[in-house]
């Protein structure tokens, strides 16, 4: 794969990212087996394998389980963490932690910060993470605070690079402001079926301030790529099957998948979107890559940006 540099950073990677939200298949620790810990690992190496190098994860994917997978991978693979970027995120904490009456929160405390982190070197196994995500806005987001943190993490050597997640333009400048180091990536929700990014100033504010976007559920939770079929009571459903039909034909016209043409459409996109894979089959894992040789033409794009919004353009 062609690689790029992560927003103002040092940090060069493949222009795909393996996301390991759904490697054990489940979000239960106790619904995890030894087989389901060993297809996490199948995928991540098969991820390696076809030339991802950059592996995004969270604290929170599966409890921890899923940073636990990666680590094992690098342990299982040799030379393979000196070769790759590692993501993980921090900021959310579930209902009941560390009380039972705890609500489900998010947390930028400095001490919460420093602490995920710390659990999250642990379980991977590994002394330095590339970038450390806020994973959720924290609307109790004191910036000074968050910064602080940040400097501890960094001059500990145990992070390199910062960025978030899901955050408006307005939190990335906000947060910005008080950061001395530079704020690399926003991780957002941008696919076919869910274009506000293209409208509410994210992707321009990314081009603007050199930030680089990831795409997070790139293929919609599966319904654009086949991996999971349109509901018979959806809304949306007449202008999601003619957003797939159009969809098909162009990656017949390719002699691609339709998941090659989804990825490639985000990628087409000035602001150097990174869409991060998903699955946990290896087949897929691999069948991604394609997307970084379609060269999708401006037509190409804009009639299929039509057929996502379901009404001509202006």
């Amino acid at each position: 794969m062609k690689t790029q540099s992560l927003g103002k950073s040092s940090l060069v990677c493949s222009r795909l990212s393996y996301g390991n939200m759904r490697c054990v298949s489940t979000w239960d620790p106790a619904q995890v087996t030894p087989e389901r810990m060993a297809d996490g690992r199948r995928a991540h190496i098969a991820a390696f394998e076809a030339g991802y190098t950059f592996f995004d994860t969270a604290d929170i994917y599966c409890a921890g389980v899923c940073e636990t997978v990666l680590g094992q991978t690098l342990k299982e693979v040799r030379g393979m963490r000196e070769k790759i970027l590692i993501a993980t995120k921090c900021g959310i904490r579930f209902g009941g932690n560390p009380n039972p009456d705890s609500p489900h929160r998010f947390d930028f405390s400095t001490e919460h910060i420093l602490a995920s982190c710390d659990a999250s070197l642990k379980k991977m196994g590994i002394e330095t993470i590339d970038l450390y995500h806020l994973h959720r806005p924290d609307l109790l987001m004191n910036p000074p605070e968050v910064a602080a943190a940040f400097e501890k993490l960094k001059s500990a050597g145990k992070v390199r690079e910062f960025g978030v997640s899901n955050f408006s333009p307005s939190f990335v400048t906000t947060l910005q402001a008080f950061c001395p180091m530079p704020l690399i990536v926003n991780q957002v929700q941008i696919h076919l079926g869910l274009l506000d990014c293209f409208y509410d100033g994210t992707l321009d504010q990314c081009i603007a301030h050199n930030i680089t976007p990831l795409s997070w559920s790139p293929l919609g939770g599966g319904w654009l790529g086949g991996g999971k079929a349109i509901a018979p009571d959806d809304p949306k459903r007449e202008k999601k099957q003619k957003l797939v039909e159009l969809l098909d034909k162009t990656a017949a016209d390719h002699s691609v998948s339709r998941t090659v043409i989804c990825l490639a459409w985000l990628m087409k996109h000035p602001s150097k979107i990174i869409p991060i894979v998903g699955s946990n089959k290896p087949d897929h894992i691999k069948d991604a890559v394609k997307a970084d040789a379609t060269e999708l033409s401006r037509e190409e794009w804009y009639r299929i940006l039509v057929a996502a919004r379901g009404e001509p353009l202006p």
